[in-house]
């Protein structure tokens, strides 16, 4: 079951974290995610002590994909993207050299209708792929490459939370990222990784990646068209291929959706849900939702090893 509710009675939910810990994170590598409703959060303090309670200081949000605002410390607001716009399934942070092994998403406000955080097994994807596919992006690997700049996507200054290019160039030759500075003060960035990694814990296989997300053809027909159009395909904001640089087909791409959406669950959020992802082993992502949606997110427990290839050309 995708994600195992846990029942509560009106309980604080941090000092009840504190007291099963331990049940908690076992029930956790096994379903995949847990969604604690009916307890008490407590609002967004009560949320950042939730986290603290399991999971030590939340992190903050580096290498950014997506625009997010500050609520308090390092919660966030979930992505903000347009409420009709889907936000297909991925793994937060996959395409960095160190991730965040465990997601938190509180919901202060459940939206109208729809709005749901879809939820995706990883180990159920891993298996579901044809092999030769999951072959062949295990020998190749897959790339990333990403454009900043003010008109188009993210600016590098948001993405890296900083104004200063020596510093952005800094961090990435240490997490394994080509940077490319760019005429007019944009930056292209380039970075191989694994497609597939084996958990840390439990030791399986996973598909563990944002090969799909950030490929041009997962965007809605429209958008895609008319960036192409705008940027051509070097400019776009991302974009993905195999580990060498070479294209992945639509027919790959195709498979891939069809993978993600067959393994897919949903659950209509109730305030103050809280839910809790292992992110190595569930995939997350946004339907589109009508009203005022608002959930509070944190991300926590870096993952201790360097992951993927280094960057090309270095």
């Amino acid at each position: 079951m995708l994600p195992l509710i846990v029942q509560g009675a009106g309980e604080p939910v941090s000092a009840w974290i504190t007291r099963n810990v331990r049940e908690i994170r076992d029930n956790l590598l096994v379903n995949g995610a847990l969604l604690f409703r009916g307890f008490d959060v407590g609002g967004v303090e009560g949320f950042d002590e939730a986290v603290r309670a399991m999971s030590g200081t939340p992190l903050a949000y580096t290498e950014r994909s997506s625009p997010r605002s500050v609520i308090k410390g390092n919660v966030y607001t979930s992505t903000d993207y347009p409420p009709d716009e889907e936000i297909f399934l991925h793994n937060e942070n996959s395409y960095q050299a160190v991730w965040p092994m465990v997601l938190f998403f509180h919901c202060l406000q459940p939206p109208a209708s729809l709005g749901a955080t879809p939820l995706a097994s990883t180990r159920e994807v891993y298996a579901s792929l044809d092999p030769s596919v999951r072959e062949e992006f295990e020998r190749r690997g897959w790339m990333v490459v990403r454009n900043y700049d003010d008109d188009f996507g993210m600016p590098w200054r948001e993405a890296f939370n900083t104004c200063d290019r020596d510093e952005v160039t800094a961090y990435c030759r240490r997490n394994g990222v080509r940077a490319e500075w760019l005429d007019g003060g944009a930056l292209r960035t380039s970075a191989v990784r694994d497609a597939v990694h084996r958990h840390p814990v439990t030791g399986e296989p996973v598909w563990f990646n944002h090969a799909t997300f950030f490929h041009v053809t997962t965007l809605p027909e429209s958008v895609r068209e008319g960036l192409l159009e705008v940027c051509g395909e070097e400019r776009l904001p991302s974009n993905t291929y195999y580990g060498d640089g070479g294209p992945i087909p639509d027919e790959i791409m195709d498979h891939l959706r069809k993978c993600y959406r067959a393994a897919s669950r949903r659950f209509d959020y109730e305030p103050d849900d809280l839910l809790v992802i292992d992110n190595m082993l569930t995939s997350h992502g946004r339907e589109p939702y009508a009203g005022r949606r608002r959930i509070a997110v944190a991300m926590a427990e870096p993952s201790s090893s360097l992951a993927g290839s280094p960057a090309p050309g270095t």
